[in-house]
Parts: C-alpha cells; structure tokens; sequence
C-alpha cells in the first residue's frame, strides 16, 4: 500500500537535528520493509494556530510504500519523540474512477462516430433515392 506521512519538528531544530529526525524516519521505514517513494523538507513555516505554544514549524513530507506495520511503527516513533509536535499519516488509494471515467469518454465518443457513419450512410441512401426518382421522373414524361 502507499502512504503519505507529513510530520512538524520543533522550529527550536537545527538543520543537523531536522536531518537526523529525517534519517531516523527513513531508517524505520526501511527497516520495516517499505521503500520510500519521495521525501521532501519543506522548510520552517508559520503554522495556522499555536501547537505547544510555537507560531511555526519544520515541516517534513514522505511518501512511501509499505504494509500496515510500518505505519504503527513510525506513528509509535512520533509520539514518543518530544522534538515532533504534529504528524499525519494517510493511505493513498490508487485512482480508477479516473480511469473508468476515461473509458467511459472513449464508448462515448465511438458511439456518436458510428452514429455519424450511419447518419451519413442513411443521406447518402436518400440522396440516391431522390436521384432515381428524379430519373424516372423525366424519363416518364
């Protein structure tokens, strides 16, 4: 399965204690058996409300792939760890709507094709229709 974990350290961090907290965070998933897809430090930013009485954050985001433990694990790890004031993880459904939607589309599109083919068929029938009756009509007279 694949996930998404976006976690806030403390502003009062350094860069060095951001990056360990990094490290020990892939360190987890890795060793649980999952692969990391993307991971991002997104830098020290304001948060929209006070958490533990700090104004901003250093956000950290991480995309994964891995099973159900994993998730536990790191979740155990965050909350145990002072230095983390807020985490998120989320479970990343694939996306088939998008594609039935798109297939749904492509029926459609070949359906007003061949209703077209068969409107032009029926014209061009007519059409011939019409030229024979003219035909006979002026042979008639």
């Amino acid at each position: 399965m694949s996930y998404e974990c976006t976690f806030i350290c403390s502003p009062e961090l350094d860069s060095t204690k951001v990056e360990e907290m990094v490290s020990k965070v892939s360190k987890i998933i890795e060793t649980s058996g999952g692969t990391i897809k993307n991971l991002q430090q997104l830098g020290k930013k304001k948060l929209a409300y006070n958490i533990k009485k700090f104004r901003e954050g250093n956000y950290v985001y991480v995309d994964f792939e891995s099973n159900g433990s994993v998730v536990l694990s790191l979740e155990n790890f965050f909350k145990v760890n002072d230095d983390v004031i807020r985490f998120l993880t989320v479970k990343v459904e694939p996306k088939k709507k998008v594609v039935k939607k798109a297939k749904a589309v492509e029926k459609k599109q070949e359906a007003v094709a061949a209703t077209e083919e068969v409107a032009v068929e029926e014209k061009k029938e007519e059409e011939t229709v019409n030229a024979e009756s003219d035909i006979s009509d002026t042979t008639t007279k």
